[in-house]
């Protein structure tokens, strides 16, 4: 598959190298070989319920953010629901890291918090997402996280043809959960992804390029818990060549229509 690398630029990338992190926090600008082999690849998903706006970092050096004017480090981060980068991954060098999703250092509250760490092996040639998940806890300003290998599909010999999978950041589930996606013109359902538990994610599967309602159910349930349709923030479009994956995120206790932190299906690009 075709990637389309962001090295170069610091607004959507940074790395870990021999360089140290500059005072005001802010991305260091380099410039990263551009040979998959070479370095590894992650994407950054902010997904803990409630959990506030972070900035991410790699063995004490920032990873992702805003470019600041002042100097100072931008107060924004990457907010609850928001993945960085958007689209593609950002590169890093492989190797053993300490991954941090902290409170940007502006905040107007618990500034430089760590609300979560994890300590993943990140390869060389190979794909990678890192999730803070579950539900935020604001008394102990902490959220868990995992990280998940990305193996990507070839790529596609027909541009009549996505790429989907599943990853469930929902810690309170009854049981593991599937993915049932509904073409919004011929009605017609395909099962994308069975029995996911929390903290995983499915394989990638070519499905038919098309407009899509997206379902969330329990094994042998034909009741959608999660839904995501015309009437439900809006149908999603899957395209010829492309890579997605469908996370699900928040709480499932929450019944409101419009809280934050209820239950919600993203569709981000891997690629």
């Amino acid at each position: 598959m075709k990637i389309k690398y962001l090295g170069i630029l610091a607004v959507t990338l940074a790395s870990v190298f021999s360089f140290s992190c500059k005072k005001d926090n802010s991305i260091q600008v380099i410039d990263l070989p551009l040979d998959a082999a070479n370095n590894a690849r992650i994407k950054y998903f902010n997904f803990a319920a409630g959990a506030p706006s972070v900035n991410f970092y790699a063995n004490g050096v920032k990873v992702s953010g805003i470019l600041s004017a002042t100097g100072a480090e931008n107060t924004a981060g990457t907010g609850y629901g928001a993945v960085y980068p958007a689209s593609n991954y950002s590169a890093i060098a492989g190797g053993t890291y300490k991954i941090n999703g902290i409170i940007p250092s502006t905040a107007s509250a618990n500034a430089n918090v760590s609300i979560s760490e994890i300590s993943p092996v990140l390869a060389n040639g190979k794909y990678y997402s890192f999730y803070t998940s579950g539900i935020y806890n604001a008394t102990t300003k902490t959220a868990e996280s995992f990280v998940l290998e990305d193996v990507l599909p070839p790529t596609s010999a027909s541009n009549m043809v996505s790429y989907v999978r599943f990853v469930n950041a929902i810690p309170n589930g009854t049981a593991p959960l599937n993915l049932v996606i509904k073409n919004s013109i011929t009605a017609v359902e395909t099962v994308v992804a069975t029995n996911v538990a929390y903290k995983t994610g499915s394989a990638f599967v070519a499905v038919p390029i098309g407009s899509y309602e997206l379902y969330v159910r329990y094994p042998g349930s034909s009741t959608n818990i999660i839904s995501r349709n015309g009437t439900t923030n809006g149908v999603v479009s899957f395209f010829g060549g492309r890579t997605n994956t469908v996370g699900a995120r928040g709480d499932l206790t929450i019944t409101s229509a419009t809280a934050a932190n209820r239950p919600l299906l993203d569709n981000t690009a891997n690629q």
